[in-house]
């Protein structure tokens, strides 16, 4: 069972009181931008073998908006950070490069 802490409350909670929210550090594109643009951002996601950002919300508990580090084979948890955030924090991408030789953070532009 996949057990996420939620960096708001605190509380370590089973997938039972979440709710996945898909890929985390997508671009969002606003007025003019390209029909291609809006369509990459609506359909075209990440379902990578291997470590995956996603966000999660603690829908059976306080309710916010999270990321969470996870590999998708293992269910290795890396660490849950903030929605609110840009990027992964350094201690996490340090975790995940830590248990992943070669592995590099892909910068989303």
């Amino acid at each position: 069972m996949l057990i996420l802490q939620c960096p708001c409350c605190g509380v370590d909670a089973d997938e039972t009181e979440l709710s996945p929210g898909g890929e985390a550090h997508l671009k969002r594109y606003g007025p003019g931008s390209s029909e291609d643009d809006f369509e990459g951002y609506l359909f075209m996601r990440e379902n990578p073998k291997g470590v995956h950002f996603e966000r999660w919300r603690h829908a059976h508990g306080c309710g916010k908006w999270f990321h969470a580090a996870r590999c998708t084979v293992t269910l290795e948890v890396f660490g849950t950070y903030p929605a609110q955030s840009y990027a992964p924090p350094q201690d996490i991408l340090d975790r995940i490069a830590a248990r992943r030789p070669g592995w590099r953070w892909r910068e989303f532009a």
